[in-house]
């Protein structure tokens, strides 16, 4: 055999193992990871501020104190009060005495975000193993699936419920046998479509506040972001408020509402004196009017506020001096 075919031979043979060796020999090179793009500069615009500005409208408050709610129910075991009332959302809060369950109800296409306060209560979304709630339970109610809400223990249930301002209550029928009655609707028998919406991207329907981030360290963030509702947790340690100059941002086309989870809080809105809130408070600022919420109270002292509207990825109006920062 020729020399030059023999070597071609001897050499196919020992290339597999000799690209063997090397890559025994060579350790794979990470891949550095690729920078995240800079976020796009905030347009500026000509943007149209309600002028006059929407005013508060009762129920709404630019302040509910829970004092002033309590207050107006003294005596009753169970009760509800209507705290937020706008285009977009409502919020009440609900006591309910010891013993008592809420009936087993869904609604249509929005999802229900629920604050416990006070007390125990026992929730039973259908699909999902029950589970126990307590103060600064954050709970994700996806829609189109029916939940009870039952108080446990020897105390009243307090809890703070937020719904889509469309939103109606649907009844199974294996659970109501006649026909609820509400002014202005006529309820009958019928079939909805679409299936239950999905749990939350946590993978389960609460969020317990106080557990996981305020004695666990977990980072206070987003805990629904859906289509027609955000309720997102921001959390900081109190400053002192900045100057009046600082007028903060408004919104085009929506009003906005804070929970009071943690601490205090100070909101500087237009038409209004600066005030401080409280834990368990609700401040709202209707669409259109100038505001800025800071962290109030001892400095350094941890606060929450539990921000709820009804985009996840709402426009926020600045001065051009401000240069998009509050």
């Amino acid at each position: 055999m020729p020399f030059n075919k023999i070597h071609l031979i001897v050499g196919a043979m020992l290339l597999p193992t000799a690209v063997a060796v090397s890559a025994q020999t060579t350790p794979a090179q990470p891949q550095a990871a690729r920078p995240a793009p800079p976020p796009p500069p905030p347009l500026a615009a000509w943007v149209p501020k309600k002028t006059p500005y929407t005013p508060w409208q009762a129920p709404n408050r630019p302040r509910w104190q829970l004092a002033d709610a309590k207050a107006m129910h003294r005596g009753k075991a169970s009760w509800t009060q209507p705290i937020i009332r706008n285009k977009d959302l409502v919020a009440d809060w609900h006591q309910l005495a010891p013993g008592q369950k809420t009936p087993s109800l869904a609604y249509s296409d929005n999802r229900t975000a629920i604050i416990v306060w006070e007390g125990e209560v026992r929730v039973s979304l259908d699909g999902q193993p029950p589970f126990t709630a307590r103060k600064g339970f954050e709970i994700d109610i996806p829609f189109r699936v029916p939940f009870t809400i039952e108080t446990l223990g020897s105390q009243p249930a307090l809890y703070f419920q937020i719904n889509a301002a469309s939103d109606m209550p649907l009844y199974p029928l294996d659970t109501t046998n006649a026909a609820p009655k509400a002014a202005g609707w006529a309820y009958d028998r019928r079939i909805v479509t679409g299936g239950p919406g999905p749990i939350g991207e946590r993978g389960k329907p609460f969020l317990d506040y106080y557990g996981d981030v305020v004695e666990g360290g977990a980072r206070a963030s987003a805990f629904i972001a859906d289509q027609h509702l955000f309720v997102n947790n921001i959390r900081g340690r109190a400053t002192p408020t900045p100057p009046a100059s600082n007028l903060g941002h408004f919104h085009v086309g929506y009003d906005e509402f804070w929970f009071v989870m943690e601490g205090n809080v100070t909101l500087q809105v237009e038409g209004q004196p600066v005030f401080t809130a409280a834990a368990g408070d609700v401040i709202s600022a209707p669409q259109g009017h100038w505001h800025r919420a800071s962290f109030g109270g001892p400095e350094g002292q941890m606060g929450t506020r539990v921000a709820v509207n009804p985009y996840p990825s709402g426009g926020h109006a600045y001065t051009m001096e401000s240069q998009g920062r509050q």
